[in-house]
């Protein structure tokens, strides 16, 4: 077996129409693949496509994400004030790593994303490593 790479990531939501409104509309990623007549579609971020279903169309129990998908932005601040106007709370004042600057806030559903964009070159551990 070679694995090559990953295709997607679901992403889990209750409420697709909820859940692709948020992902189009309020992130602004581009509309992609929809499956069919399926509650579910694919979202492009640039590196990885992030697919959203509608758990239990798919016989799946819901549960959201807990650990954040990391966006990549030029500029966390930026990025963070544009989402805040679109009504998205953030959880805590964005951190400062050593290396990185992050903001965590969830989706409708409660999965965890974070605004990133490190700013140190490669090799540079963040503070405490």
């Amino acid at each position: 077996m070679n694995i090559s790479g990953v295709d997607f990531l679901c992403v889990p939501t209750r409420d697709f129409e909820k859940a692709s409104a948020f992902y189009g509309d309020v992130l602004g990623l581009e509309r992609s693949k929809q499956w069919g007549s399926m509650p579910a579609q694919e979202f492009e971020t640039g590196s990885l496509t992030l697919a959203v279903m509608q758990s239990d169309a798919f016989g799946i129990e819901f549960a959201n994400h807990s650990h954040p998908i990391a966006f990549h932005v030029d500029d966390v601040e930026e990025a963070r004030a544009e989402l805040e106007g679109r009504g998205v709370t953030f959880e805590a004042d964005t951190l400062d790593s050593g290396v990185c600057h992050m903001a965590y806030f969830r989706d409708p559903d409660g999965n965890a994303l974070m605004l990133h964009h490190r700013y140190a070159p490669p090799g540079v551990p963040a503070t405490g490593e």
